[in-house]
C-alpha cells in the first residue's frame, strides 16, 4: 500500500496490533535493479511488515544532483509496492529518515552496509526507544548510479 505520510503511524500501529514486528528502510530507489530487491527481499525477512520511507523526488535532487531521479516519486513508489517484499511505502522529503521514524518506531530499521552506526543518523533515535539496527551487505556492481552510466554510455 501506498500510505501518505499523516496517515503511516496508523498503517504501523494496525500490524503491531495483529502482532507484526515492523521493519523500516528508506532511500530513493530510482532505477530498481536486483540489489534493491536482494536488499529489500532481506529487510523484510527480518520482520513482518515492511515500510519504505521513499525520498521525494526534491529530497532525491538535493542528495544526488540534478538529472535525478530518473523515475518520479509516484512511479518509484508504484514499483516499490509491487514488490511482493513490501508492504507499505510513504513518502518524505527531509534530508534524513529522522522525524519519519520517530513516528514509524520501527522494531527493526535496516540499511545497506555502506553505512555503520556512526554515519547513520537515524540509529540513535532508534536505540533511544530500544529498536534494533541491521545492516545489509551491499550487492556487489549493483547501483543505481552504476545503471545509469552504462544507459548513457551506451555500454
Amino acid at each position: 500500500m501506498i500510505i501518505p505520510r499523516e496517515h503511516i503511524r496508523d498503517a504501523c500501529d494496525a500490524a503491531r496490533a495483529k502482532g507484526a514486528a515492523v521493519v523500516f528502510t528508506n532511500g530513493c530507489f530510482d532505477v530498481l535493479h536486483a540489489g534493491h530487491v536482494r536488499y529489500l527481499t532481506k529487510a523484510r525477512a527480518m520482520g513482518d511488515f515492511l515500510v519504505i520511507g521513499l525520498n521525494s523526488d526534491d529530497s532525491v535532487r538535493r542528495l544526488k544532483g540534478n538529472g535525478r531521479p530518473i523515475n518520479t516519486e509516484d512511479d518509484r513508489a508504484e514499483v516499490l509496492d509491487a514488490l511482493r517484499a513490501v508492504d507499505a511505502v510513504t513518502i518524505f522529503g527531509e534530508p534524513t529518515a529522522e522525524a519519519l521514524i520517530a513516528m514509524v518506531r520501527p522494531d527493526v530499521y535496516v540499511k545497506g552496509g555502506d553505512y555503520t552506526l556512526e554515519t547513520l543518523p537515524e540509529a540513535k533515535i532508534v536505540k533511544e526507544y530500544g529498536g534494533r539496527v541491521e545492516f545489509v551487505p551491499l550487492v556487489e556492481g549493483r547501483s543505481t548510479t552504476n545503471v545509469i552510466e552504462r544507459i548513457r554510455s551506451g555500454a
